[in-house]
């Protein structure tokens, strides 16, 4: 046993190191876009435990970008996964089976009990630094586990804190991660008994020293679906000493960290490049411009003088100060050189500078709708002027969507499937995929770029029928009520099914034909 411990401890190990090695190149750009765009973000080799990270106010003199980042990030969360709105949808694969009314109830409360579970942990908290992470480091992670009270948690973590590791297809499917620990905590999570003898002591002895430890998750080579133990789960979890002193080994069902890039730029890249990467320059660049421009105010408000030798004791430079000198002629103190300032086209340079980085992180796509007046516009016409501004983060939404939303939302379904916290499925749901379908506001802007070609063909049938009213019999009303409504995100839930309609329509039908029947 302590052989198959040793061993997993060392392959462990390796595993961290290739993933480090993988990812040292590129903290070199994360130190700098934490220093001028992120100062609270990024944790680094020199960095300590619970120590406040300090901001360099001589680097950061205008907080603009910080604000960008900001925006963009509650842009993100209300736009992509709002915690007050329905962002996602659930259906089959199976369209017809989708219209019977038992099957939209229980696709429709599982939803409403996946939100519930979403909203009572601390997911949505997680996600806002989430996007401000990828929008900064064009990388972001963070760890989804069970949860005995809430059903599921979240642990977020910062650049240069955790490596990742991907398969040959580019998908991340591994994950470490280097933290500190008291040895009480490690003995309380741990287990006293798993503890290297050093700690052990340091923990009896109640010291506040701080110890590092390794965490890696990863395929599990020894996977075997036939057995249902921790060591033989499809992901493998292992704690361990930097001297390889393995504490913990678990294992997962899904790959348990939720990682996403903002945008891969080579089939070989691990992490990503995001908003913050293109800003960097600019960023730098508007610290140095307001960095001058402090300095000519500064030189032009309290320049440098030049004292002559008849000046008597120091010289007055206060307001009113009075300062005595023997002489005649020559000035006793006058500034050494003059520094014209021309402050509007400093400000112009500036703003200019901030115009685009805003732009970079489509903070102008955010704020632009609230600095408009709409009173003069139709809520229709607002309502596309938003999807069109919305829609330039629609790229950005199908990799999210495919390294974030869909991973969140698949392992949550089976985290509460094990938990035996969601309905029991109809039988004819049996053998059927659950599809997801994404109906936030950002997704909702793609999507109804397609409700104008519908509204357009409706309103040209409608043309036509006034000279010939048979070419309505070609258009299936019901069939453009159902996509123009999905287009919308209106739950299906809201439609009655086939069955109900026919029953409706011919009850209706058969009123009318009694009313024309029978004698009055």
């Amino acid at each position: 046993m302590n052989q198959e411990k040793n061993l997993s401890a060392e392959i462990f190990r390796q595993e961290y190191d290739r993933m480090k090695a993988d990812g040292q190149e590129w903290q070199k750009t994360w130190k700098e876009l934490s220093r001028f765009i992120a100062p609270t973000r990024g944790f680094f080799e020199g960095d300590k435990a619970n120590d406040g990270k300090k901001i360099d106010h001589r680097s950061l003199i205008d907080s603009d970008p910080l604000l960008a980042v900001e925006v963009l990030s509650a842009g993100m969360v209300s736009g992509l996964t709002s915690p007050s709105r329905s962002w996602f949808e659930l259906s089959l694969s199976d369209g017809q089976l989708n219209k019977q009314s038992d099957v939209k109830t229980w696709l429709y409360e599982v939803r409403r009990r996946m939100e519930d579970v979403f909203s009572r942990s601390n997911l949505y908290h997680v996600l806002h630094g989430f996007y401000q992470e990828i929008s900064v480091f064009g990388t972001a992670a963070f760890l989804l586990e069970e949860d005995f009270d809430r059903v599921i948690s979240c642990r977020s973590f910062t650049a240069g804190e955790y490596v990742l590791g991907a398969d040959a297809k580019g998908q991340i499917n591994s994950f470490g991660r280097e933290f500190f620990m008291t040895a009480s905590q490690m003995a309380e999570q741990f287990g006293k008994e798993n503890l290297p003898l050093s700690i052990r002591r340091a923990a009896e002895e109640k010291r506040t020293q701080w110890f590092k430890v390794l965490h890696v998750i990863m395929p599990n080579p020894q996977a075997n679906e036939n057995k249902l133990d921790a060591a033989h789960m499809p992901f493998v979890s292992a704690y361990f000493t930097p001297e390889g002193h393995l504490l913990k080994r678990g294992g997962y069902h899904e790959f348990p960290v939720i990682a996403a890039r903002w945008e891969v730029k080579n089939s070989t890249d691990i992490y990503g490049r995001g908003p913050g990467w293109k800003a960097l320059g600019d960023v730098k660049m508007l610290q140095k411009m307001q960095k001058t421009k402090l300095i000519a105010l500064d030189k032009n408000t309290n320049p440098p003088m030049m004292v002559s030798s008849n000046v008597q004791g120091e010289v007055n430079l206060l307001p009113g100060g009075l300062t005595r000198y023997n002489g005649t002629t020559d000035a006793a103190v006058k500034p050494a050189y003059q520094v014209p300032v021309d402050l509007h086209a400093l400000e112009a340079s500036i703003e200019k500078v901030k115009q685009t980085i805003r732009s970079q992180f489509f903070a102008d796509v955010f704020l632009m709708l609230s600095a408009q007046n709409f009173s003069h516009m139709t809520a229709t016409e607002v309502a596309e002027r938003h999807q069109e501004k919305m829609l330039v983060l629609g790229p950005v939404l199908e990799r999210l969507k495919n390294e974030l939303l869909d991973p969140l939302i698949e392992r949550t379904f089976a985290i509460m499937i094990r938990r035996g916290v969601l309905p029991f499925p109809p039988e004819n749901m049996q053998g059927q995929d659950v599809k997801i379908h994404y109906v936030s506001m950002i997704a909702q802007a793609q999507k109804q770029s397609g409700m104008a070609a519908i509204e357009q063909g409706i309103a040209f049938t409608a043309q036509l029928a006034q000279a010939n009213p048979q070419v309505l019999d070609r258009v299936n009303f019901d069939a453009a009520l159902e996509e123009g409504l999905d287009l919308l995100g209106v739950p299906a839930v809201m439609l009655r099914s086939p069955a109900e309609t026919s029953q409706l329509r011919a009850q209706r039908q058969m009123a009318e034909i009694t009313a024309v029947t029978t004698p009055k």
